[in-house]
């Protein structure tokens, strides 16, 4: 969840002045089973609640400022999660205006597109970004697994081929991989992720779990509140600079259903609180010819 944010960062120039400076930012059938297969469920533990297709919109705004340019910044991202019967159908629209010490404005958008089938098999993704003060960036492309790797197939901003490890997660999976955790009580986990917000390929992630939270839960949204939850702080790591600082963390607190209400996000020279302002949940298809579930944590 929330790539969008994460491209945002990851594929801007570094920020001089108003876009430049902040650390770059925005989860198979086998491969899933893979990686929830090392985290199993405690004994006695419910079945999983399924996730929640749903329409989010989060309001963003300004939480601290740590010396550098950036002086104000405010903004919105529309998340939605729609069942698409054998997949997963994932949009982000993310639309993020700072301003630096010298007056300079500058307004980011990103929209982000993913269609993961449900048993981690295939992926296809569309990331935009464009604005004013930042270069405009296309990455697109159909990523496939299988139970001994796979590899991305990108057709923008060229056409090229990057393998992919065993265990890769695509986002939903990532998301069932993280609220699996929680429910299992682990402290920490590693999945490699591949999201289509970077031409690079994978990227690594490292995610701490700070227990899980029976409800009832204290939140604004009364259709979450009877559901469990886990805070989480996720960092994104470059491949091949895996010991170096990450590129991008997020905090988020994960309901059991895979919607997140508060989300704080760190872009290097300040910092950004995003409130879950609209929950909508969608319907689910009526007339599937083929359902797929996705395997068990």
């Amino acid at each position: 969840m929330h790539r969008a944010i994460r491209a945002c960062v990851m594929n801007a120039p570094r920020w001089r002045g108003v876009c430049m400076g902040a650390a770059r930012m925005v989860t198979a059938g086998m491969a899933m089973g893979l990686v929830l297969g090392l985290m199993p469920p405690a004994r006695g533990a419910e079945t999983p609640t399924p996730l929640t297709p749903h329409r989010a919109v989060y309001d963003l705004t300004l939480q601290s400022v740590s010396g550098g340019q950036i002086v104000s910044a405010s903004g919105s991202m529309t998340y939605v999660l729609s069942d698409a019967c054998s997949a997963w159908s994932t949009q982000q629209e993310l639309n993020l205006q700072t301003a630096s010490r010298s007056g300079v404005q500058t307004e980011i958008r990103t929209d982000y597109a993913v269609l993961e089938d449900k048993d981690g098999g295939h992926m296809v993704f569309r990331t935009h970004q464009y604005g004013s003060g930042v270069t405009e960036q296309k990455i697109s492309g159909e990523a496939t697994m299988t139970a001994t790797g796979g590899q991305v197939r990108y057709t923008q901003p060229g056409v090229s081929v990057v393998p992919l490890a065993a265990g890769t997660l695509f986002p939903v999976a990532h998301t069932r991989a993280i609220i699996a955790a929680g429910r299992a009580g682990q402290a920490t986990i590693e999945p490699v992720l591949f999201d289509g917000t970077t031409e690079k390929g994978a990227i690594d992630t490292f995610i701490v779990l700070m227990g899980w939270k029976p409800p009832p839960a204290q939140t604004d949204i009364p259709a979450l509140a009877h559901l469990g939850s886990v805070a989480t702080h996720v960092a994104y790591y470059d491949h091949a600079t895996h010991d170096m600082p990450p590129d991008f963390d997020i905090g988020m607190r994960y309901f059991e259903n895979g919607v997140s209400d508060r989300l704080d996000m760190n872009f290097g020279e300040f910092r950004m609180r995003g409130t879950l302002r609209t929950f909508t949940p969608l319907p689910a298809p009526h007339h599937c010819s083929v359902m797929v579930t996705p395997h068990s944590p």
